[in-house]
């Protein structure tokens, strides 16, 4: 066999692989490239055996067959490409910022979203991010979660961050709006996994791959809401703060808890249809913002913290219940 690595890849295949099917030949060729990501390229056209184009992952090759390989760019490879957008810095400075994420916005570039992610938008604005890790970022928010995040600018910051959320210093607030009577304080200690009835969601359970996930909550105010027949449905602002960042966490915790965030899609609870006049139909989305963020700076090792009000939609819910003011930092966890 010889392998040649200029604009190509060239083999030669071997007896032992005489009468194979050219994607298992070029997978036990190429143990670094998965098989499925073989057989696109092949579909694709980038694959020639003695000089002609084969786009039939089944085809045989031969003990002496020459196979031509143009590597081709993964999505995510394609992905990690700047995309100019509006974004809302917060605090900025030679190590890190803080942005302001929007509800809409996907974190990381992914299946359907592999071009227009606050990952995109940061490397249009800091072009120097496209040197670290997923453009710096160490933490994410679900994409129709609003709020704070903090973004690395050099590799020595993004370690140093990654570092202080392992340590659970990192304080991350977030304010919901969910269903029922929320109890004064408390947390949920439940290890969160991957739901087996759907893939697109998570759970509480025990499972092999379930993972600690603790979420620490206290109740800033109740209210009520008209609900089907004028009966009232009790809601309650919560504060949220996380010592994991579990996929979904809140959601996930606040749903097994018998309150489920108004508004969320995916983890509905066993509420039942809403009338149309009641204030909680203004939320199209999960009420729940990262209202405040507090970390050690990784350079000056200064305590930091930022704030941000509710967006729009969250504001309107939550002056329809009467909870408020909606633009200033509630004080239920020490500092």
């Amino acid at each position: 066999m010889s392998v040649t690595t200029d604009e190509a890849l060239n083999f030669v295949v071997e007896d032992e692989f005489s009468g194979e099917r050219l994607d298992k030949v070029l997978a036990r060729l190429m143990p670094s490239v998965s098989r499925a990501r073989l057989q696109t390229w092949i579909e694709q056209g980038a694959v020639a055996v003695n000089g002609i184009t084969v786009e039939k992952i089944r085809a045989k090759v031969a003990a002496g067959d020459e196979i031509e390989v143009m590597e081709q760019p993964s999505p995510e490879e394609l992905a990690f490409k700047p995309v100019a957008m509006n974004l809302d810095i917060v605090y900025e400075d030679d190590e890190i910022l803080v942005v302001n994420k929007p509800a809409g916005l996907v974190v990381h570039p992914a299946a359907g979203h592999w071009d227009d992610t606050l990952l995109n938008g940061l490397l249009a604005r800091n072009p120097e991010l496209k040197t670290l890790p997923r453009a710096g970022i160490v933490h994410r928010l679900d994409r129709d979660t609003t709020g704070l995040m903090v973004v690395a600018k050099t590799l020595e910051s993004q370690t140093d961050l990654i570092r202080q959320l392992q340590a659970r210093t990192v304080k991350r607030e977030y304010w919901a709006i969910v269903h029922g009577q929320a109890p004064e304080a408390g947390f949920i200690e439940e290890p969160i996994m991957r739901d087996p009835r759907s893939p697109m969601r998570f759970c509480v359970g025990n499972g092999p791959r379930a993972k600690e996930a603790k979420t620490h909550v206290r109740c800033v105010d109740v209210g009520n809401v008209p609900g089907v027949g004028q009966t009232p449905l009790t809601v309650s602002w919560v504060a949220c703060r996380l010592d994991t960042g579990r996929t979904h966490q809140i959601r996930v915790h606040m749903q097994w808890a018998g309150l489920p965030l108004v508004g969320d899609p995916v983890y509905k609870g066993k509420m039942g249809k809403l009338p149309a006049d009641c204030p909680l139909t203004i939320m199209k989305r999960q009420a729940l913002h990262a209202s405040r963020l507090g970390l050690v700076h990784p350079k000056t090792k200064e305590n930091m913290q930022w704030f941000v009000p509710a967006p729009q939609d969250l504001t309107e819910l939550m002056e329809s219940v009467g909870f408020g003011p909606t633009d200033e930092p509630v004080t239920v966890f020490e500092k």
